[in-house]
């Protein structure tokens, strides 16, 4: 069983992390969201920290791993601009990230991240989430099952044949979401 904590617990995507540690029989024992509004956070895991400043997450954090309780990964799920600092924090305290892109805002703060990572020996996880609906990618009505090994075949061989199309997809996605 590994331990986790999180960032962003109140927001969108955070239930689906939450819901996936516990799925895989790991426990959450931290987690640092501004909004106190989590009531998610007993449905999987009553016993864990829950902190409203970044300070005394990371204080809490500190004092876990000094006691040999550390955290082994860290799930950011809060907004895009902290999660080059939230990176930074989970690798300091000696454990791995899991984090949606974009990692960093400004590409030139990666090389700063994989520095850190060969520094403490652990690894920053990136995850895709396609903002647009690309029905040619869907394996619905094929008759694959979610979960088949024949199912990830087929996405990978559609991811690689459409990979020019999901790029110019991507950076529409980006304009306008981002400016």
């Amino acid at each position: 069983m590994k331990n986790f904590a999180i960032t962003g617990v109140a927001g969108y995507i955070a239930p689906r992390h939450l819901k996936a540690i516990k799925e895989t029989g790991n426990d959450l024992i931290a987690a640092v969201d501004p909004h106190d509004s989590v009531g998610i956070l007993d449905q999987y895991f009553p016993d864990c920290a829950f902190f409203t400043e970044i300070e005394r997450f990371d204080r809490h954090l500190e004092m876990l791993k000094r006691k040999g309780e550390g955290i082994d990964y860290l799930t950011i799920c809060s907004p895009n601009h902290l999660h080059d600092a939230h990176i930074r924090l989970a690798l300091r305290l000696g454990a791995n990230v899991i984090c949606e892109k974009p990692l960093v805002l400004n590409p030139w703060n990666l090389d700063a991240l994989q520095k850190l990572e060969q520094e403490y020996g652990k690894k920053v996880y990136t995850i895709l989430v396609l903002l647009v609906y690309i029905p040619h990618l869907s394996t619905k009505g094929r008759g694959i099952q979610a979960g088949d090994r024949q199912d990830r075949g087929v996405l990978t061989i559609l991811l690689k044949l459409n990979f020019q199309n999901l790029i110019l997809q991507k950076f529409y996605c980006f304009i306008n979401l981002f400016g």
